[in-house]
């Protein structure tokens, strides 16, 4: 995951809204948006190489999303950054309990931005850094910078969200088209962390597009006023976007394909 915007009681019918591109080889292996076979409350994308995930939630709303920290330098470490949205939505820690124990072994994943929470807010945790953020009311934004780096690609997308905060349209979809944002920025805007003017060209756009590299998945999670969890993900090719797949948590306990994303107050209960 490589973009992703939360917003926290932002919106009149929901308590948190993600918004998230997965940028990636498209060559590695994984998995599109499900219940996992072998933990089926918790819903996301699997990567097949190490097992872990970019952005997964489970059926009680604990919600995890991972990007990497861009330095111009390889990272190689003995664990996958995917482990991390895994382990905290395989465990009960409060969020920054998790946090906090993670601060304690952060030198064993590559660098990292996470994003841990659940439907009372959300909590962020830098790699290389002791400070664990509480997010609090309103739209943040974090890419593959430090917390708190403004790329034109999060400024792009906070302003996009912002300006359509209340109006997702009847499921949600508008949300999701946020993500499909291909607009280049001037060189004059690009950042310079250390990969050189060509890669930080191809990677400025919300949506990355490109034959061996560029966005694998676009996603849309929302908890509602209720509580009530629900995802979509669209799924992108070097060619484009399969059609968005749905999802949400019903009460029987369990998740359920829908045919659209039903946002808030729109969702039937238990249907």
């Amino acid at each position: 995951m490589c973009l992703l915007l939360i917003a926290v009681d932002h919106t009149p019918r929901h308590r948190i809204v993600l918004l998230g591109n997965r940028d990636e080889f498209r060559a590695r292996p994984s998995t599109a948006a499900a219940p996992w076979p072998d933990a089926p409350q918790i819903l996301g994308g699997r990567d097949l190489v190490a097992g872990g995930s970019w952005l997964a939630i489970d059926g009680g709303g604990r919600y995890a999303a991972v990007t990497n920290l861009r330095n111009g330098l390889p990272a190689t470490a003995p664990r996958s950054r995917g482990q991390l949205v895994a382990d905290y939505l395989r465990g009960t820690q409060s969020p920054a309990a998790h946090l906090a124990a993670v601060r304690a072994e952060m030198d064993a994943y590559g660098p990292f931005n996470l994003i841990v929470g659940d439907a009372h807010g959300a909590w962020l945790l830098s790699s290389g850094s002791t400070q664990i953020h509480h997010l609090g009311h309103g739209i943040h934004v974090v890419s593959n910078g430090a917390y708190g780096t403004r790329w034109p690609k999060t400024e792009r997308l906070g302003r996009a969200f912002a300006a359509h905060a209340d109006d997702p349209g009847a499921n949600g979809d508008r949300w999701l088209a946020l993500l499909a944002d291909d607009t280049q920025p001037g060189d004059d805007e690009l950042p310079d962390t250390g990969i050189g003017p060509v890669l930080e060209r191809q990677l400025a756009p919300i949506l990355v597009r490109g034959e061996r590299y560029g966005t694998r998945a676009s996603t849309l999670v929302t908890i509602d006023a209720a509580g009530r969890p629900a995802l979509s993900e669209q799924v992108w090719s070097a060619e484009g976007a399969a059609a968005p797949r749905h999802w949400r948590h019903v009460e029987e306990g369990y998740w359920r394909e829908t045919d659209v994303h039903l946002a808030g107050e729109d969702r039937p209960r238990g249907g």
